[in-house]
């Protein structure tokens, strides 16, 4: 393309409203050419760098066409016509209006040119720290020419996608229901501690800049001249700064697999916790129920996961207060399923006395199962450890009855094993023992697999007002 051509139109991005953001190449373009055709706000931006014969066509608001008119009739007298937008003139711009009209009347010997510019949630994201360092995506709330289910799918496929979303047009007058409807949206698929931030004149002199959660974001605060950023699941805020890592900090193939890892099950918290039929329940008897839920994919679990009033706390407060140091189970499955790095961070043992010499001989001299003896070696060496049970309800029934004589007093008690013979009724014998934290899986269900993860809630407990599980996968 001959740059100097006339019969030309350079369609501009002049940026958020700074000098600074304007590139040379739009500079050059608005100084040189001979006219300039803009929404009349826009030009206070750039009358500074007007020659005085310039031509200035400025229009009001929803004059988009109007003005591509305009363009069109200068260029076809032989003249070079700047277009100018707000932010980048190819994001809710002039620039594909400028191409549709050429196309539509057929014109061929006019020239058109796009010149990028910063888009306003390029300066918002830039002011706010780094919140789009990954995928992301962008969403206009005016329905003016979309429909508004169209622009719903579009909002629930962001909020689903985890996508960090940028909004435009957020309100206006009339339009003052959208962004609610759009909150509510993201509230099922994101944590209420996801990153929020708006920009209001984003790099002008009247900018604001404000960092909240997607919990405590007040619509009423947003106006037109707003820009709306969301973090996705791996976003958070630090010394003030809303950050979305990309990635490079973290190094290896097991790093990012357990990322990977760790978003899907924080995805999977969160459609759970959608679909309780009851959500308003104690935060960390929730926690516990989404544990088991997301293990079993049984919703169920809400009507027979039973604990004691404050039991997951107390248990979580007696680790981290180094008052519980060790978790017997009753089989090794149980053990194998507890999170490594849960333990690690809190200096945990697990035991699992089934496979002990000491328990063979116990059993065969004594007349009792495997799972009896290993419960009396427990209680002899571990007298204040948490007991998970999996699987045998001989091994709870032992540790009950030793309680009953006063031969033992764990710190607390996560029950659940499985099955027909005397499940139910070892569960039962539990619950007389007020003064012990329980965790109990009424009835026939339970399983090693739930066992650990119960044992899994209590560990994490801290991430529960977030919604973050996994970080310890």
């Amino acid at each position: 393309m001959d740059k100097h051509s006339k019969n030309r139109i350079i369609v501009a991005g002049i940026g958020p409203g700074s000098e600074a953001d304007i590139t040379p190449a739009v500079m050059k373009a608005i100084v040189e050419s001979d006219v300039v055709v803009g929404y009349k706000y826009y030009f206070q931006f750039i009358t500074p760098y007007l020659r005085p014969e310039t031509v200035c066509i400025d229009s009001g608001m929803k004059k988009e066409r109007q003005r591509a008119e305009e363009a069109f009739r200068y260029a076809l007298e032989g003249k070079t016509v700047c277009v100018i937008s707000s932010g980048d003139a190819g994001i809710y711009g002039m620039a594909p209006l400028i191409y549709e009209m050429k196309r539509e009347q057929g014109v061929e010997d006019i020239e058109i040119e796009v010149l990028p510019g910063i888009s306003a949630f390029q300066k918002a994201a830039s002011v706010l720290g780094c919140p789009i360092g990954h995928d992301l995506c962008i969403i206009s709330l005016s329905d003016l020419m979309t429909p508004w289910m169209l622009i719903e799918r579009r909002i629930r496929a962001a909020a689903e996608a985890d996508f960090i979303t940028a909004i435009y047009n957020p309100k206006s007058v009339g339009r003052y229901w959208q962004l609610y409807r759009l909150l509510e949206i993201f509230a099922e698929h994101r944590s209420p501690d996801t990153p929020v931030g708006y920009v209001r004149q984003a790099g002008r002199e009247e900018q604001q800049v404000v960092l909240t959660t997607l919990e405590a974001f007040d619509p009423e605060e947003i106006d037109m001249f707003t820009v709306i950023i969301i973090g996705n699941t791996q976003s958070y805020i630090y010394e003030d700064h809303f950050i979305t890592p990309r990635g490079y900090y973290r190094e290896g193939r097991f790093d990012k697999e357990v990322n990977i890892g760790q978003g899907i099950m924080i995805e999977s918290f969160r459609t759970i916790h959608s679909e309780l039929s009851n959500p308003e329940r104690p935060l960390d008897h929730k926690w516990a129920m989404l544990h088991a839920i997301h293990t079993t994919a049984d919703f169920e679990m809400e009507e027979l996961l039973y604990s004691d009033p404050g039991a997951i706390e107390r248990l979580h407060q007696a680790i981290v207060r180094r008052e519980i140091d060790t978790i017997i189970t009753d089989v090794t499955m149980v053990a194998s399923g507890i999170r490594k790095g849960a333990l690690e961070r809190l200096g945990l043992n697990v035991k699992c006395y089934l496979n002990d010499p000491r328990t063979s001989e116990m059993a065969s001299r004594l007349g009792i199962t495997r799972s009896q003896a290993g419960i009396r070696l427990a209680v002899e060496e571990h007298p204040n450890a948490l007991f998970a049970f999996g699987n045998a309800p001989t091994a709870v029934i032992e540790l009950c009855e030793l309680m009953r004589k006063g031969k033992a007093k764990p710190g607390g008690m996560v029950v659940a094993p499985v099955g027909f013979v005397n499940v139910r009724e070892s569960k039962y014998m539990c619950m007389p023992f007020k003064d012990i934290p329980k965790v109990i899986i009424r009835g026939r269900k339970g399983g090693s697999n739930l066992a650990a993860t119960l044992v899994n809630s209590i560990l994490t407990l801290d991430d529960a007002a977030q919604l973050r599980p996994g970080r310890d996968v």
